[in-house]
This record gives C-alpha cells, structure tokens and sequence, in this order.
C-alpha cells in the first residue's frame, strides 16, 4: 500500500514538474517571438477540453492542429477519441515540434507555417480534414491574414467540417464582413472558459451551404450585427470596470497610507511635548471647546 502511494506521489510530482517545463518553454517562445506565440502559457485543460469538444472523431478524414505548442489541445483531441494516427500537427517553433514528436510519436509532425496551409499541407494530407484545430494568436494578425485563413481551412476540409479557434477576446476574432464583402459561413461561440488563465472562448466556423445562403434573412443579418455590437459594448464595459475598480483599489490604498502618515505624525509630535505641557493643553481644551 505505502509502495503503491509513493508511486503515485511521484506521478504527481512528475506531473506538476512536466507543467511547469511546459510553461517555461511557453513563456520562453513567448519572448522570444511575442508575435508567433499567442500566450505566455499553454492552454489550460479546460481550455482544450472545450476545443476538443467541438470535433467529431467518427467523422472521416485527417484532424489538422495549428499551433499545438507542447500539446496540450493535442491531448484533449485524443482523450476525445482521435486516434493519434490521425493527427496532422503544424508548429512553426523548431523546439515545440521535437518535443511533439517525442509526446505524440504517431502523429505526423510538420514544422512550417500555420497561416499558408495550402502551402504547408501541400501533399501533406491522404483526404480533406475532418476539422482544423487553431491555437494561432489570430488577433495578433491583420484581419486580411484571418479571413484568408479561414477560407483556407475550408477549401482543405470535408463538407461540414469545422474550424476550431479560441481566443482571448469575447467576440468572434474573424469578422462577418470584411472589405464590404458578407462572409457565409455558420459560427458557434462557447461560454466564456474562465477558469483558463486568461479567461478564454471558442469559436466554431463552418462554410456556409447555398442552402444556408438563401434561409439567411436580412433580420437574421441585423440580429448577427447587433450581436456582435453588443459584444463589443460589454467587452468596452468589462475593461472600463476593471480601470475603474483598479483606479479605486489604489486612491484607497494612498488614502490609507496618508492617514497612517498623519497618524504617526501627531504621534511623534505629542511624544516631543514635556508631559505638564501636554496636560495644560488638554485642559485647556476641555474648558475651551469651541476654540
């Protein structure tokens, strides 16, 4: 029994261990390419969960992942039931792709990147994907970049196959319209993952069918604009409360430490008063109140 209970001490400690490694790869990519690398830290287990959730394993075709870093999201797409086989991981980092190809032997490794599949994937692929997996810091990128990228990744899947991304912000990273043009494609936003540090949400984007085309009415139009408008609006919301909470957190914390200034102030200058002085003021100030 005590064997069985240090083992899994150990199992713990190697895990908690393998997490901060994690982390420290992470935050240093982070440093080094701010731009490439789009957190500090690899996405949380929650995170991941809720990503992987959004991919079907009995669908058919390869499952591509963009970005996978140290595999965290990787993980969650096999506990989700993908086999290993299947996954097709593109990183850009030349360190992250070693460490992939050590945790993930049986999956294909490719480093390259991200933003050009078509390029990156050329020849790559056996079928069109079942899905498309993105933990790429698209809100880092021009909103150009973002739409092509997902106009890629739907020219590269299966019909009704979907494009997985999370991001940081509350609102859809990749627009409904962009230069003018409407783009037709079905998005599903999850509930904010807010136990990942920072808090996190995920969107789903499917291409649009003809027949979708034509049931989008214009109030289904406005109704996704104003959507999208007051998403933005209790985005705006949460950061001016967050100032203003942390503008009162410190006028309180100046506050106080003014007072304890005057306190210690009046404290030393009574202590410099002789005693029989001290106590013909105070008796002077009991029959004198109003001075």
């Amino acid at each position: 029994m005590r064997s069985q209970k240090n083992q899994d001490l150990r199992g713990h400690g190697a895990r908690v261990l393998g997490k901060f490694a994690d982390e420290a790869k992470f935050f240093k990519a982070w440093v080094e390419k701010p731009g490439l690398t789009g957190a500090v830290s690899p996405s949380g287990r929650f995170l991941a969960r809720m990503m992987a959730r959004y991919v079907d394993p009995a669908a058919r075709g390869p499952v591509v992942e963009l970005g996978p870093g140290t595999g965290p999201v990787t993980q969650a797409l096999i506990q989700r039931g993908v086999a290993p086989e299947r996954l097709v991981l593109v990183e850009y980092d030349p360190d992250f792709c070693k460490l992939l190809a050590r945790r993930f032997p049986r999956a294909l490794v490719i480093e390259g990147d991200a933003y050009d599949l078509p390029g990156t994937l050329a020849g790559m692929l056996s079928e069109p994907a079942a899905a498309i997996v993105s933990s790429l810091p698209l809100l880092n990128k021009p909103e150009d970049e973002r739409v092509r990228l997902l106009r890629d990744a739907f020219g590269m899947m299966q019909p009704g196959g979907r494009f997985v991304q999370f991001t940081y912000g509350m609102i859809s990273p990749i627009p409904r319209k962009h230069k003018g043009e409407t783009l037709h494609f079905i998005a599903d936003g999850s509930p904010a993952v807010w136990l990942n540090l920072p808090p996190a949400r995920v969107f789903s984007y499917q291409a649009a069918t003809e027949a979708d085309v034509k049931k989008l009415k214009p109030a289904d139009v406005f109704i996704g604009k104003l959507r999208e408008s007051a998403g933005r609006v209790k985005e705006e919301f949460r950061e001016r409360t967050d100032r203003m909470q942390s503008e009162i957190r410190l006028a309180t914390a100046k506050a106080k430490q003014d007072l304890r200034a005057r306190r210690r102030k009046a404290h030393n200058d009574n202590k410099s008063i002789p005693p029989l002085e001290l106590l013909r003021k105070i008796g002077e100030a009991r029959r004198n109140p109003k001075r």
